[in-house]
């Protein structure tokens, strides 16, 4: 796969992606990674608690398990250790291939916007054959935004009422999936306007989103 950069095209429109419990059901990496960090550190962490709050940045999750002196050292100790750990073990959502792949078939730009650090974001992406236009690391909940407005996103796809956060902060369509930890209740809640069960169903509701033609503002209502 080649750099992922804006292509020389002009996109009708532009779709964002959250990647991980979004793209990638990162469960099985992020355990791995977990158990390297713990036996390197010597540390009791509650991996089982620790993957149901995946969304947030990584630093955010260690401060339960570190002293706020150690947190730094062991972000670093874990990042390091993910390329062989987290990657492997970590396969493709249903449909994750196929939305990226539709967005650009439509005449779209897929742009996957993560708080995961970009590096081992693109190892993801390259592994699993997942192949947005551009993708940008290290973004959390209303962080998100700066990106997501910097590449004229319409609609931003995530599983975290943080992504649903990010969407609205943006202008744009927020699309939530309930792949990750929250409910679609919870997504509702916190603001998403559309709700779907996973991204085996976001081509066709692209599809037909694209074909109402109708600006955010007005699907909103």
């Amino acid at each position: 796969m080649g750099p992922m950069s804006p292509t020389a095209r002009t996109p009708r429109f532009t779709v964002g992606f959250d990647l991980d419990l979004t793209l990638v059901d990162s469960r099985p990496g992020i355990r791995a990674a977990y158990e390297t960090l713990a036996a390197a550190t010597g540390a009791a962490i509650d991996i089982d608690l620790a993957l149901t709050r995946i969304g947030p940045p990584l630093e955010q999750e260690l401060a339960h398990w570190f002293p706020a002196d150690r947190v730094a050292e062991a972000a670093a100790l874990y990042v390091a250790a993910y390329p062989e750990h987290g990657i492997a073990p970590s396969p493709a959502l249903p449909g994750a291939r196929e939305a990226v792949a539709a967005v650009r078939e439509l005449g779209g730009q897929a742009v996957v916007v993560t708080a995961k650090n970009a590096r081992n974001a693109r190892l993801h992406l390259d592994h699993l054959r997942i192949e947005p236009d551009v993708l940008v690391g290290s973004l959390w909940a209303e962080g998100k935004a700066v990106a997501l407005r910097e590449h004229g996103a319409d609609v931003y796809v995530g599983d975290h009422v943080g992504d649903v956060r990010g969407a609205r902060a943006a202008g744009a369509l927020s699309v939530g999936v309930t792949t990750g930890p929250c409910t679609g209740d919870e997504l509702r809640t916190a603001g998403a306007d559309v709700v779907l069960a996973g991204l085996t169903d976001f081509p066709e509701w692209l599809r037909g989103y694209l074909a109402a033609g109708e600006p955010v503002a007005e699907a909103r209502a």
